[in-house]
C-alpha cells in the first residue's frame, strides 16, 4: 500500500514538472502565479489507522507550494502552519487586488519572502465524529464531544503518539 501511495505521489510530481517546464518553455512563467495545494494526507498505518479524515497530523497536513514571478526567495521551505483559507488573500496580494472584507484568510506573502516568519494556528474539525482540533507551532489539542481532550506536544520526540488527556 505504501509503495502504491508513493508511486501515485511520484506520478503527480512528474505531471507538475511537465506543467512548469511548459510554462518556462513558452515564457508564461514570467507572468504566472502557480499554487499547488495538495490533498490532505493519508494515514499509512500511523496510529494504527489506514485512511483519512482523522484529526492527526498525517491526515491534516497538506503541502502548499507557491511560485510567482520575481520571487525573491526561491526553493525556500518552511513548516509554518497556514490554512487553506489563506490562499485567496495570498493571491490577492500577489496580483495587487484588494482583499475583500468578507475574506476569511490571512495574506501571508511575508512568509513567501522570509521562511523564518511565523504563520498562525490552524483549526480543523470532523462533522460526522463531532471532534475539532487546533494546531499551533508547538501543540495539537483535539476536543471530543464528550468533553474529552487530547493534548500533544509537537516539540517532543513522541509528537502525536503520547498525549496528556483530561476531561473538562
Amino acid at each position: 500500500m505504501r509503495c502504491h501511495y508513493a508511486a501515485c505521489v511520484s506520478y503527480a510530481d512528474a505531471q507538475v514538472g511537465k506543467i512548469l517546464a511548459e510554462l518556462k518553455r513558452t515564457g508564461a512563467d514570467k507572468n504566472t502565479i502557480v499554487i499547488l495545494r495538495g490533498d490532505h494526507g493519508w494515514h499509512l498505518g500511523e496510529h494504527v489507522i489506514w485512511g483519512k479524515h482523522i484529526l492527526f497530523e498525517e491526515s491534516l497536513h497538506s503541502p502548499l507550494i507557491i511560485r510567482y514571478p520575481n520571487m525573491k526567495t526561491k526553493n525556500a521551505t518552511t513548516n509554518t502552519i497556514v490554512e487553506t483559507l489563506d490562499v485567496f488573500p495570498i493571491l490577492c496580494d500577489l496580483t495587487g487586488i484588494d482583499t475583500p472584507n468578507f475574506t476569511q484568510g490571512t495574506p501571508l506573502v511575508n512568509l513567501l519572502e522570509n521562511s523564518e516568519k511565523k504563520g498562525h494556528s490552524a483549526v480543523a474539525y470532523t462533522k460526522n465524529y463531532k471532534k475539532s482540533t487546533i494546531r499551533t507551532s508547538t501543540h495539537r489539542m483535539i476536543f471530543h464531544e464528550n468533553d474529552f481532550i487530547e493534548l500533544y506536544h509537537h516539540t517532543s520526540e513522541e509528537k502525536e503518539t503520547n498525549w496528556l488527556s483530561f476531561k473538562i
